[in-house]
């Protein structure tokens, strides 16, 4: 059974964000994976994330379907423009991807070429309505296809954003372009989630929170500092600080928040960069069952 089709009967989806490998060597990314069956429903594959170069998604995400996991490949507007992208995207489906995540991307001057050149010829949104085309056979410009793709298409969002109304802006706007799923920032605080997804569940599309595996209450302070609509509560940094094992404890804390959000949206995205070894703990933790 496809995400989608799990997303839509509302199981309680489990999604789990990889890094593609930094060189042709893909055995460290297919032990991660194999490790990982059973336990999620997808894998996001990254694409450059924050403009560090790494294999591609399209590759990478083809590895994970050839292993029997459903992949989401990431794509972003950065990089390559319109006609590269919609290539990429008949070349992923051909290859058994079946799920995008629209992104516009981190600039290059964050990464490790911050010489590149910024492509940007198009934005999420665009990208999106390119999904939409392509499923029903046609290219960005109105050609037909020999064939459609059947993507599911999936966008960001941030419940913790400092401009909620702006946010709630944008969500309808990925809705009208064609999401179908939404992946969000890091999810700390359960009662503001709720009432984000108050405000979106009129839309339809469903809301996959997102979560990041806490390491040390450092972590978790440069989250506060650094990352826009992200809030870990100071009770959490503390329970880190005083914590004689802060990645046990940050565990802890992941599977409390799945426990609290069960019921509230359709599933969470594990962000464990790094540490996904600790994906099945959390899971067991919060008694998620396996898939």
């Amino acid at each position: 059974m496809r995400l989608r089709d799990k997303i839509n009967l509302g199981q309680f989806v489990v999604t789990a964000e990889l890094s593609p490998p930094k060189g042709p060597d893909v055995s460290e990314l297919l032990e991660k994976v194999r490790h990982l069956k059973g336990r999620i429903d997808a894998a996001n594959l990254t694409d450059n994330n924050r403009a560090v170069m790494c294999m591609s998604p399209l590759a990478a995400a083809a590895l994970l379907v050839r292993e029997g996991v459903e992949a989401i490949m990431q794509v972003t507007c950065r990089d390559r423009n319109r006609m590269a992208i919609q290539s990429d995207f008949l070349g992923a489906y051909a290859l058994g991807v079946r799920n995008v995540l629209a992104l516009t991307g981190d600039p290059v001057k964050a990464g490790d070429h911050p010489q590149a050149k910024e492509v940007f010829d198009i934005d999420s949104l665009h990208l999106m309505r390119i999904l939409q085309n392509l499923n029903q056979g046609l290219n960005d410009v109105g050609k037909e296809l020999n064939a459609k793709t059947d993507f599911c298409i999936g966008a960001a969002a941030n419940p913790g954003a400092k401009d909620m109304e702006v946010e709630f802006s944008k969500f309808q706007k990925k809705v009208e372009c064609g999401a179908q799923f939404f992946q969000t920032q890091g999810v700390y605080e359960i009662e503001p989630f709720k009432r984000f997804m108050d405000r979106v569940r009129a839309f339809s599309p469903k809301v996959i929170a997102g979560i990041i595996l806490l390491k040390s209450a450092k972590m978790a302070t440069f989250l506060n500092e650094k990352v826009p609509g992200v809030h870990v509560p100071a009770s959490y940094i503390g329970r880190l600080e005083k914590a004689q094992d802060p990645i046990q404890e940050g565990v802890r804390i992941a599977a409390e928040t799945i426990e609290a959000l069960q019921g509230v949206c359709a599933g969470v995205h594990l962000m464990c960069i790094g540490r996904e070894d600790l994906i099945g703990q959390i899971l067991e933790l919060a008694e998620v069952p396996e898939k």
